[in-house]
């Protein structure tokens, strides 16, 4: 199996995306969790340094009806037929935030709901840069590592862009190196 992803440069446009930064920066959050012997999730900030934001229930039902718009799309292009959307994770990652190499699903090694993800979705909130600069970020590369690939693909990350791969495809999210890194994860059944 190739890796393919399907990307989509405006999902949403400049406008939604500070409105969405704004909302987060202002919201309750707590440390992301990471699943493995404990199925409802442990704080372990060795494989993940992330917060998890929890905005507003209008704006988790306007991601999610965006991402649902999407499904027909992610059916085509990945061949699976898929039939809805996990409720979105508003992620928030400061200096040092990182995910270390996992794998969200379909595998056939986890016995939990998670396996029955079928397509990942990233949504980036704002810019990758190599310079500090208002609104962007350094590091946090969401980096690929496709089964039978020599080398690990590496996306910069754009504000407004949706990126869709196949849920078992190996990925990370290297450290922040300055600013802060938001998006938006969910996952196609």
């Amino acid at each position: 199996m190739s890796f393919d992803p399907l990307i989509e440069r405006d999902f949403l446009d400049a406008a939604t995306c500070g409105r969405l930064v704004a909302e987060m920066s202002a919201s309750r959050s707590a440390p992301a969790t990471v699943y493995g012997r404990a199925e409802s999730g442990a704080v372990d900030e060795r494989m993940r340094r992330t917060t998890r934001v929890f905005p507003s229930a209008e704006t988790e039902v306007l991601v999610r009806r965006l991402l649902l718009a999407r499904m027909g799309a992610a059916d085509a292009h990945f061949g699976r037929r898929l039939c809805e959307v996990e409720e979105p994770q508003f992620l928030l990652y400061g200096v040092g935030g990182h995910f270390v190499a996992h794998q969200d699903g379909n595998t056939g090694l986890l016995r939990s709901e998670r396996e029955s993800r079928r397509v990942s979705a990233v949504v980036f909130l704002n810019t990758q840069a190599e310079a500090p600069g208002p609104g962007a970020y350094g590091g946090g590369s969401l980096v690929f590592h496709p089964r039978g690939a020599g080398e690990p693909s590496s996306l910069t990350g754009e504000a407004g862009t949706l990126v869709l791969f196949r849920a078992e495809t190996t990925h990370e999210v290297t450290p922040v190196t300055h600013g802060r890194r938001f998006t938006v994860a969910s996952w196609y059944r």
